[in-house]
């Protein structure tokens, strides 16, 4: 059952992956390509009130969100931010951090922010379709060797 945070971000037209305590969703808002929601599943709101299993969890699950963005986007950092000042519940938000622009087809994002912190006011709203595109893209290259 998707809690509302998930759904503010697109769940489940954005889904990724789906993990047993966790979810990878596309950001809608690209503040950087290939940029991630990676949000727990239920209701908690507060990192240490998950259950244990969604923290063991999470050392695969970035480890395949680094492999898979690292071949699909080829970052030189990469950021997470657990921010919940708005959407309450447990939640990461992923951006891929790189000099000038990356793209995925016709899917182009410039990295404004960089070298210093990710540029959220600059975040790009794709089109739909080429949201759908950076999906699938990802979602079919999803690298599971974590």
């Amino acid at each position: 059952m998707a809690n509302a945070t998930m759904t503010k971000f697109g769940y489940p037209g954005s889904l990724i992956r789906e993990f047993d305590h966790w979810v990878v969703l596309l950001r809608p808002a690209q503040v950087t390509l290939g940029s991630l929601v990676l949000a727990a599943k239920g209701e908690a709101t507060a990192f240490g009130d998950l259950p244990s299993g969604a923290h063991a969890e999470l050392a695969a699950i970035t480890g395949q969100i680094e492999a898979t963005l690292k071949a699909e986007i080829q970052y030189e950092r990469i950021n997470y931010l657990m921010l919940m000042m708005v959407d309450p519940q447990v939640h990461f938000h992923v951006f891929p951090r790189y000099e000038g622009s990356r793209s995925i087809e016709a899917a182009t994002v410039e990295d404004c922010g960089w070298p210093g912190p990710p540029d959220l006011k600059s975040a790009v709203a794709l089109t739909p379709p080429a949201l759908d595109l950076v999906r699938d893209r990802l979602m079919q290259n999803w690298l599971t060797i974590y």
